[in-house]
């Protein structure tokens, strides 16, 4: 079982753009909620984004919204988040997960919650690093 992530780039100044990618293997993908966490130096790790690939619903944390994007792509069992107009303090490191209580997921995306580490699945932490 594997969730793995990757970034185009990892390193933008303020206002740029970059995509994540979260291709997830070992599961039935349309059965999970998958989602995007972050978890910055000193802070606890929190919930920016999350898609239910049954149905394509999306949600965004207060922080996120407006400016990422989450998307995916069931055919590939990939989840994407493009990262517009980025902020210095979206520099963190970030993490796709996936869970099959979709309640989880979208309460912690939805409600600000953070420290919560029981997903399901976890994939390996990329950093992104936004400039002044």
């Amino acid at each position: 079982l594997r969730c793995s992530c990757r970034v185009w780039g990892g390193l933008v100044q303020a206002g740029g753009s970059l995509r994540l990618s979260c291709a997830a293997s070992g599961f039935n993908f349309d059965d999970y909620v998958i989602g995007w966490f972050r978890q910055a130096p000193g802070k606890e790790r929190e919930a920016v984004s999350c898609i239910s690939s049954s149905d394509g619903s999306t949600y965004y944390a207060d922080s996120v919204k407006g400016r990422f994007t989450i998307s995916s792509d069931n055919a590939k069992n990939t989840v994407y988040l493009q990262m517009n107009s980025l902020k210095p303090e979206d520099t963190a490191v970030y993490y796709c997960a996936a869970d099959q209580d979709k309640h989880t997921m979208i309460l912690l995306v939805t409600t600000g919650l953070t420290g919560y580490y029981g997903m399901d699945y976890w994939g390996k932490g990329t950093q992104v690093t936004v400039s002044s």
